[in-house]
């Protein structure tokens, strides 16, 4: 995966100096689990199935128990939590995820493997990253925080291999990606004098929702969640994470989200405060973690019903009620779209069948219009 001119990561071919044939193999193996090309809803026997939040065992709100972790990891910090406790345990030799580069405004792979490192990492990242691109996440002992697609991706990638071990996946409610250039423009914009050095970005974190935080040799300089995601870096995002069926992890073993408190009409309210991340689990494997989380104090929580997370995050209940309809927009205007397989987009689409067909002319029209640029 390589930054390309978009501020986005694209798949390239590079020669590795394999012969024709494992290069054909290679290709056809990519394209076989690429989440751009297609994405399938697991449904395991004896999971309740939600609409919007796919299948699950089941629904928790729970926060980290050592205030550090909770203070600095986005929303409760329940995966930084997880991922310190893991490697410390010995239950996994590491777990590979995404954190700042050395270069603070790009974001990378990174490998934890104690609680310093959990800590480094913890926070949102809202930029590009290829979590997958570290060969470590192949290897034996391994677990993985990664994206929904590329959650999707990495098991897919079990099935197709058949002999490789799935590694334990957790991810996270994932609204899309912004390209790197939305962060490269924020950084500079909170900067007070151009070309000062940036020793540190963090998206989110050191508090609830947390700010947008850059820091340089006279201090930190902010701007908060709304405003930072709401009008820099959201609108940016990538045309493939606008028609995602899937950002909710259904591939995951174990998938955490902000557990806001909401207003009258429903939406999160920013507010400061206390972090609780709302946690759904996918498979028995997940389930096994988080009561051992459980019952030795790494988190603390309360078992909730799945609808409880969907009423708090209406932008993951919006996105997957209009898809079918954007789906079909895009797909009259002759833009190629995923294959997904097992969602229930069409019956959630006819449920309000003049908001589908809002949505579907809404995205053919944005759609013919990118086309002729």
């Amino acid at each position: 995966m390589a930054l390309a001119r978009d501020g986005f990561l694209r798949p390239v071919r590079r020669d590795g100096g394999a012969s024709p044939v494992d290069d054909d193999a290679a290709v056809r193996e990519f394209a076989a689990v690429c989440p751009g090309r297609a994405v399938s809803s697991p449904c395991p026997e004896g999971a309740e199935r939600h609409p919007q939040l796919g299948s699950y065992l089941e629904a928790w709100a729970v926060h980290a128990t050592d205030p550090e972790q909770q203070h600095r990891g986005a929303s409760g910090g329940a995966l930084t939590a997880l991922s310190a406790w893991l490697t410390t345990t010995g239950r996994v030799n590491r777990v590979v995820g995404a954190g700042p580069a050395p270069a603070p405004r790009r974001t990378v792979s990174v490998t934890i493997t104690d609680r310093e490192t959990a800590l480094a990492a913890a926070g949102s990242r809202y930029a590009p990253v290829a979590t997958l691109a570290d060969p470590q996440v192949l290897a034996a002992g391994t677990a993985v925080v990664a994206k929904p697609c590329e959650a999707s991706a990495l098991s897919r990638l079990a099935e197709v291999r058949g002999d490789l071990e799935r590694p334990i996946i957790l991810s996270f409610f994932c609204a899309g990606t912004p390209s790197q250039s939305a962060t490269d423009d924020l950084v500079d914009e909170l900067l007070p004098e151009p070309g000062d050095e940036v020793v540190s970005v963090r998206y989110r974190g050191c508090g609830w929702p947390g700010d947008f935080t850059v820091g340089t040799a006279a201090g930190e300089h902010r701007m908060d969640y709304r405003r930072s995601w709401g009008d820099r870096l959201g609108p940016t995002m990538q045309w493939r994470c606008k028609i995602c069926a899937d950002g909710v992890g259904e591939s995951a073993d174990l998938v955490a989200c902000d557990y806001w408190e909401v207003d009258a009409q429903g939406y999160p309210v920013f507010e400061e405060g206390d972090g609780r991340s709302g946690l759904l689990v996918r498979t028995e494997r997940g389930r096994e973690i988080l009561h051992a989380a459980l019952d030795v104090g790494v988190l603390r929580g309360e078992p909730l019903d799945g609808e409880s997370i969907a009423r708090v995050q209406p932008g993951q209940t919006w996105r997957r009620d209009n898809l079918w309809a954007r789906l079909l927009g895009a797909r009259l205007a002759g833009v190629p779209v995923p294959v997904y397989r097992g969602f229930p987009l069409f019956r959630l689409a006819v449920r309000r069948p003049r908001q589908s067909f809002r949505a579907m002319k809404g995205a053919w029209r944005r759609a013919r219009a990118a086309r002729k640029k």
